[in-house]
């Protein structure tokens, strides 16, 4: 019966090759076991090769055995993002592919995975498939579900999410080879399409299925526990399905097709919903034309995977949107991506910018017919009290240029052409999407026509012919204009060319003025030019290919202030330089705008920011501080950052400040050079100030590929210390009251999950001594999840030509001369601030007498990890002064890791001390760190997005 089946579904593809574009066809039969989630699958593929080259082999995607190994091209991505949650998973959450047989046309099959890539498959051929010819191949193999919570398909408490599980022929290219690309989480999934596919899923009898498929029938089975489910398809792209004992689907058919979805949405009603995706439907069709599929499914999965981001992804009970808009943006964003997904035929890694481009294209248009009304914060603008704010002000579609801009003004953009895999995830996710949607935006003010729909149209209606490319696009965007608008891919799609005008000189005579625009970039992009008198635009112009300064007169008494991309249409880099006022001398092209707390940039304002901090050291007690800045949520080429502090405890004034100028170079290893000038007055004992002058510059290296979490980086500095004298002076102190020390460091760093690497170098010299020391880190976290890590410092004097003891290597706690570090009671040696630690010099946690060192000092610290976050440290050093031998100790103890850098906690067990648990006031050896500063828990998150 299984032979006479084979052989009639051989029949019928032969039957029907000669109108197949598609170059697979499936049958697969998929039962499910959900005791241990696998499933049991005997799969028919059917592969004709319609290259105009012979094959000597046939290429699989087992995309699902992605999920068996942490060393996996999607384990390493995982890794670079530090996605603890797939490193630490156990066995049952992993996921993989076992191949128990494999045959072509009847004969055994030669099969092998490459050891760097284990979600392909590759099988040889006994003799080369020739062009037109097919091939049948026969497999029988388990699936092992992985747990939803990688990637959001697997299984869950409710069921499973799956997409492309099943194994699949990927598509040839124009040279006739197969594209090999591995899992790495990013969708971009190349399978030959599915000219047909049949698949029996056999469930248990109380779970329900939907998929991408269309339902054939539904058959009977022997286990009276199980049912058997037929669907079928044909010219699909990707086979999507949901097995769960509840089923979370509504079917909602409007007149272009049938959607089946379970995107959420508690407080809308069905009829709501059914309205809102009529609605949203008959948009796609509109602008982007009919498609072949009439069924599509929509999952919160899909969505949840890359949601929209911004303020609709509040809980609930605190999202300022109503819930129409909430509903209609989150499910326009997922049906535009399937839409899309069915309707072309493009490399979505290499070409994947075509398919963003035009999502958030109509995003943004839909948002600007439907609800232009909306602001970016939603119902919360309306509070008076916010209306100064340029956040409160702006317009839903307006956040698109501002987070492309986040990683613009950071140098951290990547060029939208390139594949999607060289993509930091922010970029991948939001930054580079968010850029291409404004870049086709930008395009179509430009042309003032239909050009860029009506090839969006075109390209689609080109792709239900032939897999096409970017070149194709390319091409039918430039036919449709007699404009030329080569900038668009050679400056905007395919480099990481910024854009950015600005006004040069402008001279006045008796009737007219003349105005100069100048060139910041080398880029030849089109940018408006406006003319404003009391507010009121008189004129917009387009001016394109401005190479150089260009220089124009305008009538002088027509406007009062002129304008450079007035409506924002060119996604500039910089539009702070694009205001100029025309009258008085004594005009300001941008007023000065206080705003408390912190705001999205506003280019027609100098920015002042102000916001209350609070502080503590031991000696001036709270510190309160009202910081005055100029640093938005976007990153500025000059800052400043002032802070003026009250002490609770001496009830006089302190502070902080400094500028900086960042220097940013867009094409180079070295990415950024930053100058800076910076100061600090407080207290360092009871009733004694010190003062730090500290200029700088730090030269900052990264590698072309920006995923590489390799970095490098030279300081410096010049650090000036002035101290007061102690009011009672401690006995054998000899520390200077002023000094200045010459500093020099460089620091290499590669981190990523499942290892990391440090290493620096630190030169010191000043009048009275010099030394020099490096640092050396390693860490690594093993298959087992064990994870063990090491720090070698050494550092050594060069010349020591004062007495004093004040610049010796601290072996458990740091001098800290140069006040780099944040102690709350530095100059304390008993009692609870004095077991503050700080990993620095020696890193010991045992505390010792006599621990400095004024010759050399060699330490090697070591930690491993136990459970969790509970490790267990061990510390050895040897340490010499002058006229004194050399010194042996060590540590040990444990770790609570429970915060890493932010917070965490030492107790000591044995050390050269002895046994220290067992001796007296124990709760004094004990040793922290505590850092009050959000910065260390903003970087722990920005190290999974840049």
């Amino acid at each position: 019966m299984k032979f006479l089946f084979k052989a009639l579904f051989l029949f019928a593809v032969c039957l029907f090759h000669h109108t197949i574009y598609g170059q697979q066809q499936t049958k697969i039969i998929a039962v499910l076991n959900t005791n241990f989630k696998t499933f049991k699958v005997n799969q028919t593929i059917i592969f004709t090769n319609n290259s105009s080259t012979s094959l000597s082999k046939i290429i699989l995607n087992d995309w699902n055995n992605a999920y068996s190994d942490k060393y996996s091209p999607l384990g390493i991505r995982f890794s670079d993002e530090y996605v603890r949650s797939f490193h630490f998973a156990q066995d049952i959450e992993r996921g993989y592919t076992t191949i128990k047989q494999m045959q072509i046309d009847g004969q055994n099959a030669i099969w092998s995975r490459s050891l760097s890539h284990i979600d392909i498959i590759e099988i040889e051929l006994n003799s080369n498939l020739e062009p037109s010819k097919s091939v049948s191949i026969e497999i029988e193999y388990s699936l092992k579900i992985p747990d939803s919570k990688f990637t959001r398909f697997g299984f869950d408490k409710d069921g499973y999410n799956l997409k492309n599980c099943f194994l699949t022929v990927p598509r040839l290219n124009n040279s006739g080879e197969f594209v090999l690309y591995s899992n790495e989480n990013l969708e971009d999934i190349s399978n030959t399409i599915y000219k047909n596919v049949s698949i029996d899923f056999t469930i248990p009898k109380n779970y329900n299925i939907t998929t991408s498929l269309n339902l054939n029938k539904q058959f009977k089975n022997d286990n009276e526990n199980e049912k058997i489910v037929n669907f079928t398809g044909e010219n699909a792209t990707e086979i999507q399905l949901s097995i769960e004992k509840k089923n979370s689907y509504q079917t909602f058919q409007t007149d272009k097709m049938t959607v089946e979805t379970n995107l959420g949405s508690s407080k809308l009603s069905g009829n709501n919903k059914a309205i809102a995706i009529d609605k949203i439907v008959s948009y796609a069709s509109l602008n982007l034309g009919e498609i072949s599929s009439k069924k599509l499914m929509i999952s919160q999965a899909d969505y949840d995977r890359n949601p929209f981001y911004g303020l609709n992804q509040l809980p609930t009970f605190l999202s300022p949107f109503p819930n129409e808009f909430l509903f209609e943006i989150k499910f326009l964003k997922a049906y535009l991506n399937s839409y899309l997904k069915e309707s072309l035929r493009i490399d979505y890694r290499k070409d994947g910018y075509i398919l963003d481009g035009i999502q958030y294209y109509l995003i943004m248009k839909y948002i600007q017919e439907n609800y232009p009304e909306v602001k970016l914060i939603g119902n919360i603008s309306k509070y008076k009290i916010l209306k100064s704010y340029k956040l409160a002000n702006i317009s839903f579609n307006e956040q698109y240029h501002y987070l492309y801009l986040l990683m613009a003004r950071e140098n951290l953009d990547q060029t939208v052409g390139n594949p999607k895999n060289t993509f930091l995830k922010f970029n991948e996710q939001i930054a580079g999407k968010y850029k291409t949607g404004l870049s086709f935006r930008y395009l179509d003010a430009y042309l003032n026509d239909q050009t860029v729909e009506n090839s969006f149209k075109e390209f689609i209606a080109l792709n239900q012919q032939k897999q096409t490319s970017s070149e194709d696009f390319e091409k039918i965007l430039k036919k449709n204009t007699s404009k030329n608008i080569d900038w668009f891919f050679s400056d905007l799609i395919n480099s990481r060319k910024i854009i950015d005008y600005k006004f040069g000189e402008i001279s006045k005579s008796k009737d007219s003025i003349s105005v100069t625009i100048k060139n910041n970039s080398n880029t030849t992009a089109p940018i408006t030019f406006s003319g404003i008198k009391n507010k009121k635009t008189i004129f917009k112009y387009w001016f394109s290919n401005i190479k150089i300064d260009t220089t124009f007169n305008i009538d002088r008494k027509s406007v009062n202030k002129i304008i450079l991309n007035q409506d924002n249409e060119t996604p500039e880099y910089n539009s702070r330089n694009n205001y100029k006022s025309l009258r008085s001398i004594f005009s300001l092209n941008r007023p000065i705008k206080f705003n408390f707390f912190k705001d999205l940039e506003d280019p027609r304002y100098s920015q002042i920011f102000y916001v209350p901090e609070f502080g503590y050291n031991l000696y001036d007690g709270v510190l309160l501080s009202l910081n005055f800045h100029n640093k938005s949520f976007l990153e500025k080429p000059f800052i400043f950052d002032i802070s003026p502090t009250f002490s609770t405890n001496t009830s006089t004034l302190s502070g902080s400040g400094g500028v900086a100028i960042n220097q940013y170079l867009r094409n180079s290893k070295l990415y950024n050079i930053r100058y800076g000038f910076g100061g600090s007055y407080f207290q360092y004992a009871a009733n004694a100030n010190y003062l730090k002058i500290n200029p700088s510059v730090q030269f900052r290296f990264r590698e072309n590929d920006f995923r590489n979490n390799q970095r490098q980086y030279l300081t410096f500095r010049h650090v000036i210390v002035d101290k007061d004298l102690l009011p009672v002076p401690i006995p054998n102190d000899d520390s200077p009251s002023n000094y200045s020390v010459f500093n020099t460091r460089y620091t290499f760093q590669k981190s990523e999950m499942i290892k990391g690497f440090g290493f620096s170098t630190d030169l010191q010299l000043s009048s009275g001594f010099g030394k020099v020391s490096s640092e050396i880190y390693y860490r690594k976290l093993f298959e087992n999840n064990y994870q063990f890590s090491l720090r070698l410092f050494a550092g050594s004097f060069l010349y020591k030509k004062r007495t004093t003891e004040f610049y010796n290597f601290g072996l458990d706690r740091p001098k800290d001369y140069l006040f780099d570090y944040d102690f709350y009671g530095r100059s304390e040696s008993t009692g609870l601030f004095s077991q503050q630690l700080v990993i620095a010099e020696g890193g010991f946690k045992s505390k010792f007498e006599n621990p400095y060192a004024n010759k050399w000092m060699t330490t090697l610290n070591a930690t491993s990890s136990i459970w969790h976050w509970i490790q267990i440290y061990g510390d050895v050093g040897l340490y010499k002064s002058k006229n004194e031998n050399t010194k042996f100790v060590y540590d040990s103890g444990v770790h609570l890791n429970l915060v890493p850098d932010y917070f965490e906690l030492f107790f000591p067990v044995y050390s050269t001390n002895g046994f220290e648990p067992g001796q007296k006031n124990y709760q004094e050896k004990i040793r922290f760190i505590v850092t009050l500063s959000p910065r260390t828990l903003i970087s722990l998150f920005k190290r999974k997005w840049f």
